[in-house]
């Protein structure tokens, strides 16, 4: 009786251990979805991100002026002021900012800003998935079609479905998927599947199935 009563007990503490493991096993919330500031494409503005290159120059004040990466965390620090937040804004409202705070040091400021090594923020970048030659996250262009996005990667793969391919576009706080038709555009020359793209889309490009 107590040699089954031990083993009653391994058994219990057996599964005890086993359900409370399979608890543990919870899903991450999906990925937060950021909508681009471009909703159209003849209305686009270039917005900086980080490891884009800043040329602040300071008008008669060279000591201020320079060269500056913009950080991970969407910042740069400059001579005088620490921590100034630059992501996701364009280079002339960088330079409108960076008046007002400067007018806190020396009278009437007058800033410049220009952009090099251009990279975005995420939610600006175009990105391609999947049975391209060269996936890869690519910074938008003014009036970047699907045909311009798949020269900049390299077209598909031999064994890509073009046209089960998926573009991914955030509107209003959602994902939203459209179909693709890669294969009409690109193989058979169909330019009237060539579609615009707008800054922050995913496309998607599954391997068709023999």
């Amino acid at each position: 009786m107590l040699v089954a009563s031990a083993k009653g007990k391994c058994g219990l503490t057996l599964f005890i251990c086993l359900f409370l493991f399979g608890c543990s096993n919870y899903y991450l919330p999906k990925a937060t979805v950021h909508n681009s500031l471009t909703t159209s494409v003849d209305d686009y503005h270039y917005l900086v991100g980080p490891n884009d290159t800043l040329t602040i120059f300071v008008w008669r004040n060279p000591e201020l002026s320079g060269s500056f990466i913009v950080r991970p965390d969407g910042k740069i620090s400059t001579s005088l002021v620490e921590d100034i937040p630059v992501s996701g804004i364009t280079p002339t409202q960088i330079a409108r900012n960076m008046e007002t705070i400067l007018g806190k040091y020396i009278r009437d400021p007058v800033v410049t800003v220009s952009v090099t090594n251009f990279f975005g923020p995420y939610s600006e970048q175009v990105r391609v998935i999947g049975a391209a030659l060269n996936p890869q996250a690519v910074t938008y262009r003014e009036y970047m079609t699907v045909l311009d996005l798949m020269i900049a990667v390299g077209g598909l793969t031999e064994f890509a479905n073009g046209n089960g391919a998926k573009l991914v576009r955030a509107k209003n706080g959602m994902q939203v998927t459209y179909n693709l038709r890669l294969d009409d555009l690109i193989r058979d020359g169909d330019i009237k599947a060539n579609v615009d793209m707008l800054p922050g889309d995913i496309v998607i490009i599954p391997e068709a199935w023999f």
